[in-house]
């Protein structure tokens, strides 16, 4: 497209954002037709616009043209999308603001409002009350009453093993699961996330409980402006305080136990390989929702994020798999296909004009890597894994992302400068 074109097409989109965000003071309740929990259900007609009006149609919306290969044909997930990380840009997308349970790709969330909260260092006693309230069936860590954990110690559960335990003692440290609901709906809020309404903060099947791809695409994006957010999804296996118990001699002693990230794309299966240049961020399966994913991967300077929700094909790893072929085509189609729409930026930055520095990286929790020995702390590996589908070399790759959506004011409109600086892009390690 001609540079003029180009520049028409994103100032109306920014338009949009800008009108939306004018309603943002309505009950989110509001913001989207109600949700949508069937199997079988299909997506309403008319669905929220945030970042343009073809995201709010129902079915694919891509633009086709010369050059821009055909997107997979065996994608059968209920909605999903595939965005440029930086520059806002969304390539392609199917039902993305279909409101549907979102699983635990709504820890990120959890995470994003939570993060800024504590040191890693700092030391929690896990009382019986913290764990009361978890849902049957719920994915844990392996927390236990009475022991001490480091806050360092309870993200890693959060991100890696996807422990409602750790999502509990975390909120009960935050006073509470009904504040800390309460503060991540206002943050979804903030983030123009306004297709999901949380009920439960560890995602577990909830009542009224929703989400979308747009939304966990945003959400995404925004945690992972955080070092200690990229850092923990980008660990693959890290050590885990056990329980106290009484040597031979007597003496208490206190072990630890590895967990791995549940994050096929990331720590690879049986008939799912690690994805070349995967950095995170999070997978969900639940009854209601069915499995979730959003990730995050490098590729030649390119970032892309993909989220796909609830495949339809009954087969192992579905999830992984049909976000893997999303992935491939973003690569493939980056530069080449025109957006059908856009990642809209903070409430507040296209409010107040607000510009975080280059250098920023916004709700790190004590500093960057406060007590930590490694990218992830003491006795964790982080890594994003290249190795691809052929076997080649086991060198790593981990995101890192700084800086913020800058905005300028001007002449009582809202320029808008997408794009998010991503310096330090590629770290290379081992892989464990």
């Amino acid at each position: 497209m001609p540079a003029p074109q180009n520049t028409v097409r994103r100032s109306l989109l920014i338009a949009s954002a800008v009108l939306l965000s004018t309603a943002l003071t309505a009950p989110v309740a509001l913001a989207a037709p109600k949700p949508s929990t069937s199997p079988s259900a299909t997506p309403p007609a008319k669905m929220s616009s945030v970042g343009g009006a073809r995201l709010g149609q129902p079915g694919t919306q891509v633009n086709l043209a010369s050059g821009v290969p055909v997107l997979p044909k065996d994608v059968s997930a209920r909605s999903w999308i595939v965005a440029d990380a930086e520059s806002g840009d969304v390539l392609a997308a199917h039902n993305a603001h279909w409101r549907l349970a979102p699983a635990s790709t709504l820890k990120m969330l959890f995470a994003d409002t939570l993060l800024p909260k504590w040191p890693k260092t700092t030391q929690h006693t896990v009382q019986p009350s913290d764990l009361a309230g978890i849902g049957s069936g719920s994915s844990m860590v392996g927390i236990k009453e009475n022991e001490t954990y480091t806050v360092h110690d309870l993200w890693l559960g959060v991100f890696l093993q996807s422990g409602n335990d750790a999502v509990r003692v975390l909120s009960a440290m935050n006073d509470g699961v009904e504040k800390t609901v309460r503060e991540m709906n206002e943050h979804a809020e903030e983030l123009q996330a306004l297709d999901t309404y949380v009920v439960s903060p560890d995602g577990y099947d909830a009542e009224e409980q929703v989400s979308s791809a747009y939304d966990l695409t945003l959400i995404a994006r925004s945690g992972l402006q955080k070092k200690d957010f990229r850092e923990y999804s980008s660990t693959v296996t890290a050590k885990f305080p056990g329980g106290t118990k009484k040597n031979k001699k007597g003496k208490k002693v206190r072990g630890s136990f590895e967990i791995r990230n549940t994050n096929r794309l990331l720590a690879g299966d049986v008939d799912v390989p690690v994805y070349q240049g995967i950095a995170g961020v999070k997978n969900g399966n639940t009854t209601n929702a069915g499995a979730t994913f959003t990730g995050v991967a490098e590729r030649d300077g390119k970032v892309l994020l993909v989220t796909v929700m609830n495949p339809q094909k009954d087969e192992s790893n579905e999830v992984y798999k049909e976000t893997a072929r999303l992935f491939d085509w973003g690569f493939k189609a980056a530069g080449k296909v025109e957006p059908v729409g856009e990642l809209v930026p903070p409430k507040s930055a296209a409010q107040t004009g607000a510009r975080p520095g280059p250098s920023a990286s916004p709700g790190e929790a004590g500093g960057a890597g406060a007590g930590a020995t490694g990218p992830a702390g003491a006795g964790s590996k982080a890594v994003a894994s290249a190795a691809t589908g052929s076997g080649t070399d086991g060198m790593g790759v981990a995101l890192g992302i700084t800086g913020g959506v800058l905005v300028l004011l001007a002449g009582g409109a809202f320029l808008v400068n997408r794009r998010w600086p991503l310096p330090d892009l590629v770290r290379r390690r081992s892989r464990p």
